[in-house]
């Protein structure tokens, strides 16, 4: 268990470094990632079914129960040596050979595949741990931007409250820069609520109180480079490696079948209590008789277990389909996280340079200031095409590293 809690955070720490998270940033995600690994009520869910399962191999390691019988004569019979009074019996039955490691065999490919579900959703859950953080994380980024131009607009509203005392404006220039003001203000109003809901989800991830503060990063950088991502590593991702286990249990399902089908053994022994004969005197007077029993137990006329072969039979070629149809699934969800990825890049690229190209128009606007009057209409649009720019490069990150996760998830080994 503990070499996959591991590989799991060594794989997605490791590809922090790729995305230049700071190192102290990437530290308190892996700490966070274990709390949520150690605490997550699911994973304990899953962790005693296993559990369970493997308890069960102890359950199937015992013989039949031993038979015993005490039997008393209502009209006791005479015998030459006398009458017999009650009779106990006891018998126990034994299976053929190789049927209890059988069903130990059996029974330990059942909990295997109940291990895989443990390592799926281990994975599932540092998926969502990690989609979590980048959601507070492009909250937070988005916060400052809306800050930033909160600061700008003030800034923008004294300008133009001199150029109406100049007379190069007039007071409707700064009314909508105070309109729009507002504007971003009830933005910033509604990102504080939706961080507050994501902390929450983030927190019940971990299963701690959902008002605890998460120290996250300011803002997430764009990598430079994309790391290597290798699609063979997809047929050993767990939830294909469940059919193979799920396989392998019904081929032990068979073996046991075909060991069921052997006869049992029994051993055990009569007694027969004999009352002496009166007024007679001879050396067998009143013996006991003890008479060793041996027993065949031989399925000669039960038809269910060329019935249970040929449902084993089926259910190995429905777990053949099902996992054939599951790897095309992931194929297609690893292609498309892997483009989308790559429309990510592209996006924020180009919201990079509209973003520069718009800031270069401001400058130019500003400039004015000094020799003519401010276009603070013209003003505003720049501003709001600035805004529109650098949330959509927020989110473009954001979703590069969305995207980067699922890889993850679905390649990692």
């Amino acid at each position: 268990m503990k070499s996959i809690k591991f590989n799991i955070i060594t794989a997605f720490i490791f590809s922090f470094s790729l995305f230049n998270f700071h190192a102290i940033g990437a530290q308190e995600l892996q700490i966070l990632i274990d709390e949520a690994l150690t605490n997550n009520p699911k994973i304990k869910k899953f962790e005693l079914q296993y559990r369970i399962a493997s308890e069960k191999v102890n359950a199937v390691n015992t013989l039949p129960n031993t038979e015993f019988g005490v039997g008393f004569f209502a009209s006791e019979p005479e015998t030459r040596t006398g009458a017999q009074r009650f009779k106990v019996s006891v018998k126990q039955m034994l299976p053929w050979f190789g049927n209890i490691t059988a069903r130990e065999k059996y029974v330990s490919s059942l909990a295997a595949s109940k291990y895989e579900d443990i390592t799926i959703v281990k994975r599932k859950l540092v998926a969502s741990v990690l989609q979590s953080y980048y959601n507070l994380v492009t909250n937070t980024a988005k916060q400052v931007v809306i800050n930033n131009k909160i600061h700008l607009l003030k800034t923008y509203e004294t300008l133009a409250l001199t150029s109406v005392e100049v007379g190069k404006s007039s007071s409707v220039a700064v009314l909508r820069l105070q309109m729009r003001t507002n504007e971003i203000q009830q933005l910033k109003s509604t990102l504080e609520q939706q961080y507050l809901s994501e902390q929450t989800n983030f927190n019940k991830l971990l299963n701690r109180d959902k008002n605890i503060t998460i120290a996250v990063l300011d803002a997430m950088d764009m990598p430079s480079v994309d790391f290597e991502t290798n699609s063979e590593k997809l047929i050993f991702h767990p939830e294909l490696l469940k059919y193979d286990k799920l396989y392998q249990s019904i081929t032990q399902s068979e073996v046991l079948n075909q060991k069921e089908s052997n006869p049992m053994i029994g051993f055990g022994f009569d007694y027969v209590n004999v009352a002496k004969r009166p007024d007679m005197n001879f050396g067998d007077n009143g013996k006991d008789i003890v008479m060793p029993m041996l027993t065949v137990s031989i399925p000669i006329f039960n038809n269910s277990r060329a019935s249970k072969t040929k449902q084993n039979n089926l259910q190995q070629a429905e777990l053949l389909a099902q996992k054939q149809e599951r790897l095309n699934a992931l194929k297609v969800l690893l292609d498309t996280a892997i483009n989308n990825r790559t429309s990510a890049r592209i996006r924020y690229e180009t919201q990079a340079k509209n973003l520069k190209q718009a800031k270069y128009a401001e400058e130019i606007l500003v400039k004015n200031y000094e020799t003519v009057a401010i276009d603070f209409k013209d003003l505003l649009e720049i501003q709001e095409l600035q805004l529109k720019f650098e949330m959509n490069m927020i989110e473009s990150v954001n979703n590069y590293y969305v995207q980067t996760t699922i890889i993850n998830y679905l390649t990692q080994q």
